[in-house]
């Protein structure tokens, strides 16, 4: 991609500028690494099949095709569509794989070699490429090729059993946490090899499964007693699974607040005074043994106050406390705004206020690189780049 070109897309700013990234990946998972990437300054080519990614029509949008979800986890990419059944598309892809950095994809391994473009082939092409699989399951256990979602992968992560030992019901939680989970190691798992080609000149083969991605993460504190040989305790965490682990309820509302370390806990014992707190909760090892019945003592507690009380007087004490805001509310947060968080950008079909770049680098700093592409925006760019304009009974179709 000429600078020129390059410049319009993206942008000079960004850690990732000047890296390109062939993008086969569908839903949120890898989108939402490739999304990353794109606010970092990549050049992220988007290749679709001709019906489009399935997440474009899943909800609300501005036009067909531009479901919300869609819009925000693919925003700054450029999008090609390429029919891999077709010679003359796969033809175009391996051109546009020689001038990658990194590839990535969704599809199940059988599928992507069938097609042609597993690591050996993509690496004969550009033996140098970091080459991204993002899995639901490892392809190297005996559940390779099973089918994976959000809802199945937080079920079988043990997330919904450690929603029933806090609820009393297996639930899901509220929010896709596998994909996105996934996707954020998915993100990172590519740049360090990006990091090591960098050192060596070698390009490698990377592979993220959500399964294996899921377990990482609910272990780091679940896994708990069973860490040990021989075990000395069940596999959860047992203050986060705790019944009364809950958001108090005051006298005109809820709070969110965490009375919990030492320092914490006496300065609000200090002002409050309860008259359960005797000298068998004094410390954090003692609360710690018994802590779901002190959650319970707190809520007692917290139900004398309104809302605004607490929220005042744990201010006042520098004890973590919280209102509960609706993720409606998020838009108009005044620290969010203040820090500007939200980046608006303007598109054909009016402005988009998208949630920005999460992270702040004083010399690169990432933002929204432009609108999200219509189904197949890109198609006749790219080609064009590659040398390859399509015939003219074909231009301008997607």
């Amino acid at each position: 991609m000429s600078s020129s070109a390059q410049d319009s897309v993206q942008g000079k700013a960004g850690p990732l500028s000047g890296i390109r990234v062939v993008d086969l990946t569908s839903m949120v998972f890898g989108p939402y690494a490739t999304q990353i990437m794109a606010d970092m300054g990549a050049d992220v080519i988007k290749v679709e099949p001709p019906a489009g990614d399935n997440t474009r029509y899943i909800n609300a949008g501005p036009a067909p095709g531009l479901g919300g979800v869609y819009v925000n986890v693919n925003r700054g990419k450029r999008s090609v569509v390429l029919d891999l059944r077709q010679d003359s598309d796969k033809e175009a892809l391996r051109r546009l794989i020689a001038t990658a950095d990194v590839f990535i994809h969704s599809m199940r391994g059988k599928a992507i070699a069938k097609l042609g473009f597993d690591y050996e082939a993509v690496k004969a092409i550009k033996p140098d490429i970091v080459y991204t699989n993002c899995y639901g399951y490892s392809r190297r256990g005996p559940d390779a090729d099973k089918p994976a979602y959000d809802d199945t992968i937080q079920a079988e992560c043990g997330l919904t059993h450690v929603q029933q030992l806090m609820t009393g019901e297996p639930e899901f939680v509220a929010t896709i946490m596998a994909d996105k989970v996934a996707g954020l190691t998915g993100l990172y798992a590519t740049i360090m090899a990006l990091f090591h080609r960098e050192r060596t000149g070698e390009g490698q083969e990377v592979e993220v499964g959500m399964f294996e991605t899921m377990a990482s993460f609910m272990l780091a504190e679940h896994a708990s007693g069973m860490l040990f040989t021989p075990p000395l305790g069940p596999a959860h965490y047992h203050r986060a699974v705790a019944r009364n682990r809950k958001p108090y309820k005051t006298r005109d509302g809820y709070v969110a607040a965490l009375v919990y370390n030492d320092k914490h806990w006496n300065a609000f014992v200090g002002a409050v005074k309860p008259a359960w707190a005797t000298e068998e909760f004094s410390t954090l090892e003692k609360r710690a043994k018994q802590i779901d019945r002190v959650y319970g003592l707190l809520a007692e507690t917290f139900a004398e106050r309104s809302t605004q009380e607490w929220l005042d007087l744990l201010e006042e004490l520098h004890v973590p406390a919280a209102p509960l805001r609706t993720t409606d509310e998020l838009f108009e947060n005044e620290h969010l705004n203040t820090i500007g968080f939200f980046e608006t950008v303007e598109s054909r079909h009016g402005p988009i206020r998208f949630p920005g770049v999460p992270t702040w680098f004083s010399e690169t700093p990432g933002r929204v690189a432009g609108p999200t592409a219509e189904l197949g925006e890109h198609t006749d760019e790219v080609l064009e780049e590659l040398g390859m304009a399509r015939p003219v009974a074909e231009a301008g179709t997607k």
